[in-house]
């Protein structure tokens, strides 16, 4: 069923009659939450990225302070809400070109590196073989952690999801992306550490220390120099706003949706469509660029209280993500009904176990402080905080008062829909 709630719609159609409707709420407030978390670690990124290249042009001469990156975020947000809002008509197309942008930056990248490091590339044996910590947790917990980059690389790939009612042909077109963006992820990163790898500057510590604020901007550096530096930072952060304007039309969709059902605070406010810009959920996206400029207000305390930003992407969608699959596998293998892309009766129910398992650890992961096991305030990662008020607050607003009045996903398809719906042991509402 193509429906911008996806996954809490899902959940709602597998779970158990009893469970149906909390689990549904949970998942639609984590959903909620992490791709507003998206936004956040994405426009904090491009900050940090735009505000490096200054700093190379001023031979780290300059240091932005807290306040300065805080309003950089701020300006970032605000303009992202502003493209979403009169770009509608136009941005199916747009979508094509941040995927060449992203190709084109990626290009540059393995491209530039490796001739600019010509004469000191590293060893295959330090590439492949070699390790390094840090942090002063054990080196093995070190490597587990640092899976939460990759992680958060390809997290938010549920948004064409949210997009499914603007797609053409969603049953092909919605998987296809997915899978798409995975593997994508997963063969242009592959290639890009293996770089990375070659041409680092083998003292890490001067890496993770520059003064430039960005690491990748200390490895562009060590390779092509001053100008080239800017120049790809500069292809770097251009990428990292587009990814912005992405992120907050599946956030708004979602949001909608979930306001569509009257699950979230102001719902009967967010709900409207605006004819003016383009039938687009307007409301909605200023909405999630309101609750991103407050959660940004973490980048005002430390650099380490900001990475919950991209610590709070990975665990709210995480557990939006394994609950319906969780659910399908429990309670509803028999509701399900394969699509154009489906792993096979041998192998469906395995990968969906192992779906779960690894969301579970990820999820977990997201919770730790990355530099050690004894934070201070400053160190602490705050991810536990934010997603632990949001799911506690989300099922406690669901037992108090929303058991009253919440039913699920609301349903306005055809009558004949309903019927092979009601067939399959979902309960629609008649009203």
């Amino acid at each position: 069923m193509p429906t911008s709630g996806g996954l809490y719609w899902w959940t709602h159609f597998f779970a158990s009659p009893s469970t149906r409707n909390p689990l549904s709420f949970l998942v639609g407030y984590s959903n909620t939450l992490g791709l507003v978390g998206g936004l956040c670690s994405i426009d904090y990124g491009f900050s940090l990225m735009f505000l490096s290249v200054i700093v190379i042009a001023r031979d780290g001469n300059w240091i932005p302070s807290n306040g300065v990156v805080y309003a950089t975020y701020l300006a970032t947000v605000l303009c992202h809400a502003g493209v979403a809002t009169v770009s509608s008509k136009i941005m199916g197309k747009l979508q094509t070109v941040f995927v060449v942008m992203n190709f084109l930056t990626i290009a540059a990248t393995i491209i530039a590196l490796p001739i600019g490091a010509r004469y000191h590339r590293n060893s295959g044996h330090y590439i492949f073989a070699e390790t390094a910590n840090l942090t002063t947790w054990p080196t093995g917990w070190t490597f587990m952690l640092s899976w939460l980059a990759p992680i958060w690389t390809v997290g938010s790939f549920d948004s064409c999801v949210h997009l499914s009612e603007e797609a053409t042909r969603p049953n092909k077109a919605v998987p296809f992306g997915i899978l798409t963006s995975i593997g994508s992820c997963w063969f242009f990163g592959f290639i890009i550490m293996i770089v990375l790898a070659a041409t680092i500057n083998p003292d890490l510590e001067s890496v993770t220390g520059t003064s430039f604020g960005q690491p990748m901007a200390q490895i562009y550096s060590d390779a092509v120099g001053k100008n080239g530096t800017i120049g790809l930072m500069c292809l770097l952060f251009i990428t990292q706003f587009l990814m912005g304007i992405s992120i907050i039309v599946a956030a708004s969709r979602q949001t909608w949706a979930f306001s569509r059902d009257g699950a979230l605070p102001f719902s009967a406010f967010f709900r409207p469509i605006s004819q003016r810009f383009g039938f687009i959920p307007l409301r909605a996206v200023w909405g999630c660029a309101f609750l991103a400029v407050v959660l940004g207000l973490l980048t005002l305390i430390a650099p380490a209280a900001a990475q919950a930003l991209f610590s709070l992407t990975v665990a709210g969608n995480n557990l939006a993500w394994g609950v319906p699959i969780f659910a399908r596998v429990v309670w509803g293998q028999e509701k399900f009904i394969p699509g154009p892309f489906y792993t096979g009766d041998r192998f469906s129910v395995p990968v969906a176990w192992t779906a779960i398992v690894f969301l579970v650890f990820g999820t977990l992961l997201a919770m730790f402080p990355v530099e050690g096991p004894s934070p201070t305030p400053q160190s602490m990662n705050y991810t536990v905080v934010i997603s632990g008020a949001v799911w506690i607050g989300a099922l406690t607003y669901y037992y108090v008062d929303a058991r009253k009045w919440f039913t699920g996903p609301k349903i306005t398809i055809a009558e004949e829909q309903q019927v092979a719906l009601r067939a399959k042991g979902l309960e629609i509402p008649t009203d």
